[in-house]
């Protein structure tokens, strides 16, 4: 069987061809000075061309020029021009081939250049395992060897022969790393890996099988299994530590590659490759089991307090009939009561007569009853069902070693406590356990009879420990999701550079000085405009603020031009558009092989997988439903070339080649994008359906929670829970998206907006425009040494904690310059800071920054009515695409049944893809369609064009069988326009 190459036919021509682009001609071929008086020193036009040619191709690409080959018709033009000559010279040139070999010796001889020696082929060898040893990615690897190549003054060899010795550096670079890895193993240690593959009768499966079926839905069963899993993995003692014995990238290779690979499939692998890929496994597995099993307990002892706190609602629910009745009781009691004052009669007797005495003393433990629930902790409760935690409470307290910044930390010592008391099985805890982490409510409620109560304090241990987890303020060694906090964040020998980045003043005096003085003087402008009624759209009465909302500026002809331009819409199969998409855009190529960074040799599989996830349909009814893929083809392609990375850089494809469409610039310029979550259900409960939200109704779901741009083209996707707050992912979005976008404002619904939001896009250069609500609420931050207007007193909060700012400023700059570095993704840090419960200083100079930023934008949101359209407008851009995403994403119900967030991942990103292909193929055709509309006559100004959305799918076929055969033989011919009557031009 041939090899396939290792690079493309694109890359290829980036590293061995000759430009054909302007810009690159001018760079590589323009002669200097010194290049012309020696090309003139030669006789004839002809013979000057020629060795300006060789000259020029000696230094890049770095041949020379070779047997029968001509350059390009640019190249010689651009050189022509620079001596004066015709360009078709060169035809002649060469026909004495001594004369071409003698030009070609003296440019060697004058620049010192020799060919490739035999003695040159290992050190070449070892330039491509070098680097190979962090990378796969076969320009790289040849690039480092051309580079090599040039820096010892030697004349390129063949293309593919440089291309196969990059292609055995790296299988070098891979057998090194294999060896690294394996070498401080012992033989009974490679024996136990490499039982790993053999089927186990009790577990009816091999080990590895086992080890990968992780479960995620939060139960005790799932946590001891999760726990055993872990334990298992330990006992093969295999350190982590040996990861350090290999480049980073080169360790995620192999733990990629054995995450997808089968087992029998691993099997066929070479006895070094296979037991290297199965030790990556092994280290990445213990991790991702320490995670999950860390994870599971968050869930489930969060799941007691939220299920504490339901019951606790629905029983106070339950009596509001009880309540009622209480109540006029009461009521009828005051009234005997102030009768007998008013009478001076006696209150015993009135009461009896009116009320009856026996009947008040018969209501007493109801209202006792009703008192405890009203005021009942719901630690009581959730301690009330702690036996769920207890079942595997001890195995994991010995899974892991907690640890904090303090060595006398409390709650390390409350661990320790609880530990003993499992192992022991003692009743009764000591007389004076660790509580001073604990709310002063929740130790009243421990000590409450003198002797600590077991229950409530094993309960309340676990909840802050859950806390701390979460926030970083407690680490587990091994993990991935759960270190201390500054290990996430950029090394101090880094963070210096990457901070000056920010554009982001030196201190934090410096920062507070700036924006003292512009607050004040905004806060002044301000209260002159309201009391000249001069802020459009805004007053204040009394001591609220009232904002008139805006109206709609769509024009109706707009909508007509909609339906006029949906009518000469193409009708098309959703498998013929995707084909299309990919042959203009090429976004099929970026999904490429997880082993050699290939491209996809049958792209008609890899849409049809992109479809499966998009339509939610699944690879099996996938291949049920397609002619010319096979449920093996997709599940293969689905393993190898689909994953978080090929999906970001093929939206990144889509999103630029929609750039470059005219129709697109009138929608924007790619500098405006919003985002917002959508809700979908879950068939079941399951880890990646968060708790009941009450928003969305009583079935569990999650959310995808997308960016797109002012252009209507989605760049980013997360799926995250129903529940959870939208503000920590905007972020996520904004960076490293993996697009030509520049991105300077950014719009969210106010479920987006936090302060610590505010705070870092403003250190990261994002201008953060939530859609502001319930502004009566809100207070405008002041500051020490500030004039506040007097008018505006009532609207001012507390003033900013300047102190806080500065002594935290180092930290929060650190912070952003990691976020913006990439070591982190932004929503991790964002949900580790609201996770604290005690004071940090990074957390709190971050909050009062924020607050400075939201009271500037703000006094920005009154003012400026553009800025509240703008903000609205790029939210219904959203809004609109929720629609077509309705109608894509509708198998199942629209429901998703995937039980992981991994699967989830990619049903949210192939949807998106296939949002992003349609709004690139409808703004194609759309701009047809004006065109055509144009020279039939018809008046079609831009400005009604801005009002018109390429979200339309009522002319795609969007279900059905898919013929995908049919699609390709289709490609690539621009489709006519649909032949229909319109009325004339009003």
């Amino acid at each position: 069987m041939a090899q396939r190459g290792l690079l493309t036919e694109d890359e290829h021509q980036l590293l061995f061809g000759v430009p054909r682009q302007e810009h690159l001609i001018i760079k590589h071929y323009t002669l200097s000075p010194d290049d012309l008086d020696l090309v003139l020193r030669k006789r004839g036009a002809r013979n000057q061309l020629g060795f300006a040619v060789q000259l020029c191709l000696l230094r890049h690409p770095g041949f020379g020029l070779r047997l029968n080959e001509a350059p390009s018709r640019e190249m010689l033009t651009f050189l022509a021009s620079q001596l004066q000559v015709s360009p078709h010279v060169f035809e002649d040139y060469s026909r004495r081939p001594q004369t071409r070999l003698d030009h070609a010796a003296e440019l060697m001889a004058r620049f010192n250049l020799r060919p490739a020696m035999q003695e040159d082929w290992p050190l070449m060898l070892n330039v491509a395992a070098e680097a190979a040893w962090a990378t796969d990615n076969g320009v790289e690897i040849v690039q480092a060897v051309l580079d090599w190549l040039r820096d010892h003054w030697i004349i390129l060899p063949a293309p593919a022969r440089l291309e196969r010795l990059a292609r055995a550096g790296r299988a070098l670079a891979r057998r090194r790393a294999a060896e690294a890895l394996l070498a401080p193993l012992t033989e009974d240690r490679l024996k136990a890996i490499d039982a790993l593959l053999v089927n186990d009768a009790t577990l009816k499966r091999t080990p590895l099988a086992w080890l990968r079926d992780i479960a995620e839905a939060p139960s005790t069963a799932n946590m001891a299994a999760l726990l055993e899993r872990l334990t298992f993995v330990r006992s093969l003692q295999i350190s982590p530590e040996i990861v350090d014995r290999v480049h980073e990238r080169r360790f995620q290779q192999f733990v990629r590659e054995g995450a997808v690979a089968p087992a029998f499939l691993l099997d066929e692998y070479s006895v070094r490759r296979r037991r290297a890929t199965l030790v990556a496994q092994i280290i990445e597995l213990e991790a991702k089991l320490a995670d999950a099993a860390i994870g599971m307990f968050d869930r489930l002892v969060g799941g007691l307090f939220t299920r504490a706190r339901r019951r606790q609602e629905r029983a106070y629910q339950t009596t509001g009939r009880e309540v009622s009745r209480l109540m006029r009781l009461f009521h009828s009691t005051i009234t005997a009561l102030s009768t007998a004052r008013a009478t001076r009669g006696d209150p015993f007797e009135i009461i009896d007569e009116g009320i009856g005495w026996s009947r008040l003393i018969k209501v007493q433990p109801h209202v006792e009853e009703l008192a405890q629930l009203a005021d009942g902790d719901t630690l009581v409760m959730a301690a009330a069902k702690f036996m769920t935690v207890r079942r595997f409470a001890l195995p994991f307290l010995d899974a892991f070693t907690f640890r904090s910044t303090s060595r006398r930390n409390p709650v390390l010592a409350a661990l320790n406590v609880v530990r003993e008391s499992l192992r022991s099985r003692r009743r009764d805890l000591p007389q004076k356990p660790p509580l001073s982490f604990l709310p002063k409510t929740w130790q009243q409620l421990i000590m409450d009879t003198g002797q600590p109560d077991r229950r409530l304090y094993e309960t309340a241990v676990f909840a802050v420990l859950r806390d701390r987890l979460r926030s970083g303020d407690i680490w587990v060694e091994g993990t991935r999701n759960y270190q201390r906090f500054d290990t996430y964040l950029l090394p101090p020998a880094s963070a210096p550079s990457a901070i000056a980045d920010l554009k982001a003043p030196d201190d934090a005096d410096a920062y507070l000085a700036e924006r003292s003085q512009l607050l004040e003087w905004r806060l002044k402008r301000f209260a002159r405009g309201l009391s000249k009624n001069a802020v459009p759209g805004v007053s204040l009465r009394g001591e609220e603020l009232h904002v008139t909302p805006l109206r709609a500026l769509t024009p109706p002809e707009a909508d007509r031009l909609d339906r006029d331009l949906d009518l000469l819409m193409p009708n098309i199969r959703i498998t013929e558009l995707l084909n299309e998409v990919a042959q203009a855009t090429g976004f099929a190529r970026c999904f490429t092989d997880l082993r050699d960074g290939r491209p996809a040799d049958d792209v008609t599989a890899v849409l049809a997988a992109v479809l499966a996830d998009a339509t939610n349909l699944g690879i099996e009814r996938m291949a049920d439903a397609s002619q010319g893929v096979t449920k093996a083809q997709l599940t293969w392609v689905h393993s190898w070339y689909l994953r978080e990375e090929t999906y970001k850089a093929a939206f990144g494809a889509i999103v630029d080649a929609h750039q470059r469409l005219p129709l697109a610039a009138l929608w924007g310029d790619g500098s405006t994008s919003s985002s917002d979550g959508q809700f979908f259900r879950t068939g079941r409960r399951s880890a990646g359906a968060g708790e009941v939200n009450a928003k969305y109704g009583s079935d569990p779901g999650v959310k995808f929670y997308t960016h797109l741009s002012d252009q209507y083209g989605p760049f980013h996707t997360k799926v995250i829970s129903a529940t959870t707050s939208e503000a920590p992912h905007v972020l996520d979005g904004l960076l490293h998206h993996g697009t030509g976008l520049s991105i300077h404002e950014h719009y969210t619904d106010t479920g987006g907006a936090t302060d610590h939001v505010f705070g870092l896009c403003h250190l990261l250069g994002f201008r953060f425009v939530p859609r502001l609500r319930d502004l009566k609420d809100r207070r405008l931050a002041t500051m020490v040494g500030l004039e506040v207007p007097s008018s505006l007193q009532p609207l001012m909060g507390r003033p900013i904690r300047a102190d806080v700012v500065r002594q935290g400023w180092d930290e929060v700059l650190q912070l952003a310059a990691s976020l913006k570095a990439g070591t982190v993704a932004p929503s991790v840090m964002l949900k580790k800071l609201s996770a604290y419960k005690r004071q940090n200083r990074v957390d709190l100079a971050l909050q009062e920054i924020g607050r400075i930023e939201r009271s500037l934008f703000t006094l920005d949101w009154l003012e400026n009515p553009d800025l509240r359209r703008r903000c609205h407008v790029g939210l219904n851009k959203g809004e609109a695409r929720n629609s077509m995403t309705q109608a894509i994403f509708a198998h199942k119900q629209g429901r998703i049944t995937d039980r992981t967030f991994e699967n989830q991942s990619y049903r949210a990103s192939g949807l998106n893809l296939v949002i992003a292909a349609i709004v690139y193929w409808n703004t194609l055709y759309m701009g047809c369609a004006v065109e055509h509309l144009r020279s039939q006559g018809w008046i079609v100004p831009d400005e009604l064009l801005t009002h018109v959305a390429p979200l339309g799918w009522r002319h795609i076929s969007l279900t059905g069988d898919y013929l995908w055969q049919h699609a390709v033989t289709g490609a690539g011919q621009q489709r006519p326009l649909r032949n229909v009557r319109h009325r004339s031009a009003a």
